[in-house]
């Protein structure tokens, strides 16, 4: 091969990615000569060959060069694009994901093993009429379960997509640990694997919404249908890999309850660790209120705006752990109001296209939003409430709020003789919108430039929307 030319001599460049770009030559025996630039340079004959050669002997190529084996078999189970066709946490994240899928995939054997026993394969007396209709009792329970959790938490699934899906893989778990006990208690065999199976249709509908929400998080080039197929192709190569491993560890822990029950123990320990690592690897760049809240303490705290990656870090991943306030967002307004007095304490002090009521006694805010409320109201009105949070409770907030934070303290130690909210909170909630008027858009800002992505959030929201005419300046007589 020729040498190299100079850099004046080059014809021609591409690129393929991210990876590094590369330039055209003329050689002078009037071929063409590629060269990787300051890492590898590819030679083509005349003949229209490749002949690679280089300096560190690093793969590289694009789609018509000659690609290393591995890069061949990368490219059957990794997006078309990778790394820049999805997020920078899809490597870590799928790492984790197919451990955990191997070692479900051994529980599930062992698991499937025990059900069998149970409906009585391999035993002469066994009715096949009766065990179908076992299986058929178990199947349709499964059924109705994944109706009633669909419709029951459909909605709560893509806010708390991280949680949810290791919620999923841990009841996975409990459900085969059900199957593989429903043998040695014959007389409770059918009511335990119908339990166990609707808690398995349960993991399939949060499982695989979570998925589909992670998926989109994924895909950075509106390739959602590829990441998913190739999540599914990876998926399936670790099934198949758990499926040959089963064949030899079934006829060691067959014959042997107790080593079977170590062996899923062990199974399961590591099952749940690879889950919790794999939702951990996950920096998901939209607003919950989880995330929100933690977003917004550290701001009201120390003035800055933290960034997606430390926010993912600091989030819990069991659901159930958030404080107690409770926060609605869309709520219907007859809901909070029976009167036009209601009506004016509400709309009072309100200039943008929500209403909130703040309910002291019970720590609980509903927010109504207006038919004009876009991402960004939403957005202000989840943080208006969690600013009210703020106030009951400890660490250093900005003069304005600490301010309106010993009154709540002090109205809280006056008992009232009537139940209900509070009056004072009408006045409180007003201030806390004059405070957000200076706060607010320098918050939006911050976030914008860490990195959160404003213009979409995965807060909880409702369908009600509403339309007020009451002025702020009109007096109820």
């Amino acid at each position: 091969m020729a040498g190299h030319a100079s850099l004046g001599d080059r014809l021609c460049s591409e690129q393929f990615g991210s990876q590094a770009a590369r330039g055209c030559c003329a050689a002078a025996d009037g071929s063409l000569q590629w060269e990787t630039w300051g890492w590898r340079w590819w030679g083509v004959s005349g003949a229209g060959t490749v002949n690679p050669e280089g300096r560190d002997g690093g793969g590289g190529g694009a789609p018509g060069t000659a690609f290393p084996p591995l890069s061949r078999l990368l490219a059957v189970f990794l997006p078309q694009g990778f790394p820049d066709s999805v997020s920078p946490d899809y490597l870590p994240y799928q790492l984790w994901d197919s451990v955990q899928a191997f070692a479900s995939s051994l529980s599930g054997s062992l698991a499937t093993h025990a059900v069998l026993l149970g409906i009585g394969v391999g035993n002469a007396k066994a009715s096949v009429s009766a065990a179908t209709a076992t299986w058929i009792v178990k199947d349709s329970t499964g059924m109705l379960g994944r109706i009633i959790f669909a419709w029951w938490k459909g909605s709560k699934l893509d806010c708390n997509a991280k949680q949810w899906r290791l919620f999923a893989d841990i009841l996975n778990d409990v459900a085969m640990f059900l199957e593989i006990m429903a043998p040695i208690y014959p007389v409770c065999f059918t009511v335990t694997i119908c339990i166990s199976n609707l808690a398995k249709c349960v993991v399939s509908v949060a499982g695989g919404a979570t998925r589909a929400a992670l998926t989109m998080h994924q895909a950075r080039r509106n390739n959602m249908a590829d990441v998913s197929a190739k999540d599914s192709s990876q998926e399936t190569l670790v099934n198949l890999a758990g499926l040959l491993v089963s064949l030899l560890m079934l006829p060691l822990v067959s014959d042997c309850p107790s080593f079977s029950l170590g062996c899923f123990f062990l199974l399961t320990a590591l099952h749940i660790y690879a889950n919790y690592q794999a939702v951990h690897a996950l920096v998901l760049e939209t607003l919950n209120e989880g995330r929100l809240w933690l977003v917004l303490k550290h701001f009201l705290q120390r003035g800055e705006v933290l960034d997606p990656t430390s926010a993912n870090q600091m989030e819990p991943l069991w659901t159930g752990f958030w404080p107690s306030l409770s926060l609605s967002l869309g709520v219907p307004l007859h809901c909070l109001i029976s009167s036009v007095f209601e009506l004016q304490q509400l709309v009072e002090g309100h200039r943008e296209p929500y209403l909130l009521h703040w309910d002291q006694s019970q720590n609980r805010v509903q927010v109504v939003l207006s038919q004009m409320a876009g991402p960004e109201t939403i957005l202000r009105a989840a943080t208006h409430g969690l600013v009210l949070r703020a106030l009951r409770e400890d660490g250093p907030l900005p003069r304005e709020l600490e301010e309106l934070r010993n009154q709540v303290r002090a109205e809280l130690l006056v008992l009232h003789p009537h139940p209900g909210p509070k009056k004072e909170s009408w006045v409180i909630v007003k201030e806390t919108h004059q405070v957000l008027d200076k706060l607010f858009p320098k918050f939006l800002k911050g976030l914008q430039d860490v990195g959160w992505k404003t213009e979409k959030h995965q807060l909880e929201v409702d369908e009600w929307r509403a339309t007020w005419f009451l002025s702020p300046e009109k007096k109820v007589l």
